[in-house]
């Protein structure tokens, strides 16, 4: 028999029940509030987010892109030297037009006869609004444009902001030699952002592979991999893949992060540049001569 009186009990009742209101309502806000101590942190926390609904697949990438620009460098995502073109000051205009075209790109540094001495930029569209495959005494230093330099260190957040204040959209990146090693363009940081941007020229147009030595190349992940096959005398086969890319991500049994090294053979692959769907672009280094898979 319970000897407790009813007055007394059903206010027993009612503060348990207000407490266990009170607790879970800490806990929702708790949930809800919680803050991330680094960047790591909030990296999961928003994977997380996504992978509960919160947040499209779409949105998870382009947070995740712009957390990398806060940390990435120029190197990371610059151009390197050999698949840039190039105009020397002292070419004519029917040497360098078929080269510019067949590029399909906008801006173009101009050399003084060697290609670590940049003098100025060339814009495609001020070669087209004066028309100079009609003009006999043609200068190119009348359409020539400053050129910027940067080191390949600088943070890709600075470099954003320095595009937006100077409205320029193009940089040469120099090592620590003062050499150039590449160029960036605001195109790249963006596409670090949102991914890659394909427009109608870059699949016919594109190099997919780059050889910087006798045994190291730079290698876009688009390459089919029967192309890699054919040229690297190898015989990779993985069913139901068609790129390098793909080859490489089953491999690495998830898609990896930049400078994550894998090797397979002879053959060295570090990947230079992925966002977290696919493998962008890669190095390749073979540590001797190939002659079988």
């Amino acid at each position: 028999m319970n000897d407790e009186p009813p007055s007394i009990s059903a206010e027993s009742n009612r503060l348990s029940f207000r407490n266990r209101i009170k607790e879970r309502i800490k806990e929702i806000y708790q949930n809800f509030s919680y803050k991330p101590q680094n960047k790591q942190e909030l990296a999961g926390s928003i994977r997380d987010s996504s992978e509960r609904g919160v947040l499209e697949k779409g949105t998870l990438n382009m947070i995740e892109g712009a957390l990398r620009v806060s940390t990435d460098q120029v190197r990371d995502i610059m151009i390197p030297r050999p698949q840039v073109v190039f105009v020397d000051k002292e070419e004519e205009p029917q040497d360098f037009l078929p080269r510019v075209i067949k590029s399909s790109h906008s801006r173009f540094p101009v050399i003084n006869g060697k290609l670590d001495e940049i003098i100025g930029i060339l814009h495609a569209k001020d070669l087209l609004k004066n028309q100079i495959s009609t003009i006999n005494d043609f200068d190119l230093h009348d359409y020539m444009r400053p050129a910027t330099f940067i080191p390949e260190s600088k943070r890709l957040n600075i470099l954003l902001n320095d595009f937006k204040a100077s409205r320029n959209h193009i940089a040469i990146v120099i090592d620590e030699h003062s050499n150039v090693s590449g160029l960036v363009t605001l195109e790249d940081l963006i596409e670090e952002i949102i991914g890659e941007i394909d427009d109608e020229h870059d699949v016919s147009s594109r190099e997919f592979i780059i050889q910087q030595a006798h045994n190291k190349y730079i290698i876009d992940a688009l390459l089919a991999l029967d192309d890699f096959n054919e040229r690297f005398n190898t015989s990779f086969v993985d069913e139901d893949i068609e790129t390098l890319g793909g080859f490489l991500i089953n491999k690495f049994e998830k898609v990896p992060t930049k400078q994550e090294i894998i090797e397979i053979n002879n053959f060295i692959f570090t990947v230079l540049s992925a966002d977290s769907k696919k493998i962008n672009r890669i190095q390749l280094i073979i540590k001797k001569d190939n002659n079988s898979s």
